[in-house]
């Protein structure tokens, strides 16, 4: 077997990955080797090669968290996997499994935790090598190309509206239809919500229509906090997936009393709480990050239930660069997902 692989590689900040030979990874206990067949692309990724955020990651870099194949290679202390399993590797590579937050169920808060594309190698790459106990099985009727943005689009915006806790027949908002928002539409109907959709760009509109919000607003025509609270009476969650500060402030005005403004998103803008407001309406305003290993089981079944059909466009692993551009510009609907041909 080939001692190297083929990689996009982020060796400086801000600069176009390079798609070069890189060692391929060796599998050690309680590892598994996974060639990788498709990796969506998230905006997180376009983030973590530019440097944006406060935590750096490390370099050089192999992006990639939705990368999803079949394990080649297993670890001699591995018993629940097999050669030949179907299976992704998410956001949260691995985490301590005994502090607080592990015990409890909330293992994506643990400080201790790797974050594959990110502290780690991810799957921008024909191999990746994963924590076995933290790769999750993909449902044989997904094919790898629908499973990949589940593994964080997917699971990121299901969890967030467990988070928002409405109840079926309440109202929530998706703000943003990218490629976590159009996703958010079809589970948030899947879990009995009415759902209007909001976004600056009229075709995102029509397509979160045909994935099934009940109802749509552009903030560009009309202030879409007003339009909710004065058409609906306001929503119990509003899920803000859009990276802006304008998008984030909407989102908070358009949650009725007693609701939850739940945040996705990552702007880069430092943002004022109005208390009184918030005091006064019994309003909640809360982080939401990614999902669990059991969020993206249950994530991965709403899907292979018919329930979920994720956008996507294919592009070969080696128009990454091209990728980031077209997501930089909003040129993206849906989920571009690479794939190794």
């Amino acid at each position: 077997m080939c001692s190297t692989m083929k990689a996009a590689v982020v060796h400086k900040f801000k600069e176009n990955l390079n798609v070069e030979q890189v060692p391929k990874p060796k599998t050690g206990n309680g590892q598994v080797l996974v060639e990788i067949k498709a990796c969506g692309v998230c905006h997180t990724d376009l983030h973590a090669a530019h440097g944006d955020w406060p935590v750096k990651p490390k370099l050089p870099l192999i992006p990639g968290h939705e990368g999803v194949g079949e394990i080649v290679e297993v670890g001699p202390d591995v018993t629940h996997l097999e050669i030949g399993d179907r299976v992704g590797i998410p956001w949260l590579y691995t985490a301590c499994g005994h502090c607080e937050y592990c015990l409890t169920g909330r293992e994506t808060l643990c400080k201790d935790q790797l974050n594959a594309g990110y502290s780690v190698d991810g799957s921008y790459a024909e191999y990746c090598l994963a924590d076995a106990n933290y790769v999750v099985h993909i449902p044989d009727s997904l094919s790898y190309v629908e499973s990949a943005p589940l593994f964080c689009a997917g699971v990121t915006t299901y969890k967030a509206l467990k988070v928002g806790e409405a109840k079926p027949g309440d109202w929530v908002a998706i703000y943003g239809v990218g490629g976590l928002g159009h996703v958010a539409v079809q589970y948030a109907k899947a879990m009995g919500f009415n759902v209007v959709a909001v976004d600056t760009f009229d075709e995102k509109l029509a397509l979160a229509k045909e994935l099934g919000a009940d109802r749509v607003v552009n903030p560009l025509q009309n202030d879409s906090a007003e339009f909710i609270q004065r058409e609906l009476g306001g929503v119990q969650a509003s899920i803000c997936t859009a990276v802006s500060k304008k998008a984030f402030g909407e989102a908070y005005r358009a949650v009725k009393r007693g609701g939850k403004c739940v945040a996705v998103g990552l702007p880069p803008e430092t943002m004022e709480v109005p208390i009184f407001d918030t005091v006064l309406n019994g309003v909640s305003i809360v982080g939401s990050i990614v999902g669990t290993r059991k969020d993206l089981q249950e994530t991965l079944q709403l899907a292979a239930e018919g329930k979920i059909r994720t956008m996507v466009e294919t592009r070969p692993f080696e128009d990454i660069n091209d990728v980031f551009e077209d997501l930089e510009d909003g040129k993206v609907n849906g989920r571009v997902v690479l794939i190794n041909e």
